[in-house]
């Protein structure tokens, strides 16, 4: 945590901060409250331990003031007069915990202890209601794709253990989704679920981001600043898109995964880890370490246990249970009154290859349940390239605007209705004619099998 002392005693100041980064605490210390509040304006700070008698100032109402101005901040009250009086007043005025001093080491790492809990409880509390207010769909895990359902059933079992996980796959197959899945299926549920963006930042900053800097490091660096790998201590550190991670990283991560060991930007001590590593990338990072891209060493470190999800291309079985859910998931978010996919549309859903994978089948479905003018979606409801797709999708054949006669244009929009639908009788409402005329045209365009 990084924690703010706040007391007109030299001797407590520099012995508290001395036990506080001693236990891997960022520390900083104030003389009186002027200073504290000074600090606290410049700076963030997860809790201030906070004397309750400065000099002619009152740490009741610098307490006052912290609630008021810092309300995400925790702060403990000390002092040498306790008195019950003060402990109901310092508690009134929002304090988390009252130490009365001297107190010992054993007390101070009690105290924080409460604190770590509960910043657990309102880093939960605060998830679920970011969830709420986001309404983000539920994870799609379960499949009925026996090669997705070998993969899920391979990470799951490696959930509560803290081997390194690297999955693989194409952008928009639900890596990210899986990551978190595995995390909430291990003992480590309870604690961060910390995401690293490999591309999104410069070197130098992706390094800070990960391991954190010390003041003076580089340009901007104006305090000492602990990275993602500490906030994600005793949970999961998630690294998206791995394999765009600078070169001159890498040695730090594979010192990371190999001895639970890392290095702040700019120092030299180094600093213990207790996190569990898991990856993701759409790279072929097999090959990108032959070539010299990706260093070959971390390539082995994180792939202890691996799974490639599979395009959504590839599981059909899949497809019409994630659209069905994302229907019903946006419909109630924007309370639509749209129920279920017109036959039409629901041949396009199917025969859309969906390049974006489950990423664009659910920006298409959220479009559709918005644009809907009654209670099912239509074919002119969903994105041009999915709704086109049962003419002139991605398979071989016939398509519209080609140098073909009508009849062979026919011939090839039957044989994709008929491939995307489950019956003759559906691919006869969606084609707007009777089984019989169906049957008839099967025959004469040898569509039999």
């Amino acid at each position: 945590m990084d924690i703010l002392i706040v007391d007109d005693e030299a001797s407590i100041r520099r012995a508290t901060s001395l036990a506080l980064d001693a236990a891997g605490h960022y520390v900083e210390t104030a003389e009186n409250g002027t200073v504290a509040l000074k600090s606290l304006k410049e700076s963030s700070f997860d809790l201030v331990l906070l004397d309750l008698y400065l000099g002619e100032e009152s740490g009741l109402q610098i307490l006052e003031t912290i609630r008021k101005e810092h309300p995400s901040v925790h702060v403990v009250i000390f002092t040498a007069n306790a008195t019950i009086p003060n402990a109901v007043e310092a508690t009134r005025l929002g304090a988390v915990d009252f130490l009365e001093k001297p107190f010992s080491p054993d007390q101070l790492r009690q105290a924080l202890k409460r604190i770590a809990t509960l910043r657990t409880l309102e880093r939960k509390v605060e998830e679920l209601t970011t969830e709420v207010r986001t309404q983000a769909p539920p994870a799609q895990v379960a499949s009925k794709n026996p090669v997705l359902q070998r993969q899920m059933d391979q990470l799951f079992r490696a959930a509560d253990t803290q081997a390194s996980i690297l999955i693989l796959g194409e952008s928009g197959t639900g890596k990210s989704m899986i990551a978190r899945a595995i995390h909430e299926q291990s003992p480590f549920r309870d604690k961060p679920f910390v995401t690293v963006s490999c591309p999104s930042l410069s070197r130098e900053l992706l390094e800070s981001d990960l391991f954190g800097h010390v003041k003076g490091s580089f340009t901007g660096a104006m305090r000492d600043t602990w990275g993602k790998v500490k906030a994600a201590e005793g949970g999961t550190l998630f690294l998206d898109e791995i394999g765009e991670l600078p070169i001159e990283i890498q040695p730090k991560l594979l010192r990371l995964l190999q001895e639970r060991e890392y290095e702040r930007l700019g120092e030299t001590t180094p600093r213990k880890a207790n996190v569990r590593v898991i990856a993701a990338t759409n790279r072929d990072l097999k090959q990108w370490a032959s070539e010299g891209r990706f260093r070959e060493d971390l390539f082995y470190r994180l792939n202890v246990i691996s799974a490639t999800m599979p395009p959504l291309r590839d599981r059909p079985e899949d497809l019409v249970a994630c659209a069905e859910n994302f229907l019903k998931f946006f419909a109630d978010q924007f309370r639509r009154k749209v129920r279920r996919f017109s036959p039409a549309a629901m041949a396009a859903v199917r025969a859309h290859s969906w390049p974006g994978n489950i990423r664009e089948l659910r920006n298409a479905i959220e479009r559709a349940v918005i644009l809907a003018e009654g209670e099912e979606i239509t074919p002119r409801d969903l994105p041009e390239a999915s709704a086109s797709s049962s003419l002139n999708g991605h398979d071989h054949g016939a398509e519209v605007g080609q140098r073909v006669s009508i009849e062979k244009l026919e011939c090839e929009h039957i044989r994709r209705i008929m491939t995307a639908t489950d019956s003759l009788q559906e691919a006869a409402e969606v084609l707007g004619i009777d089984a019989a005329t169906l049957y008839r045209k099967r025959k004469r365009y040898q569509l039999d099998n």
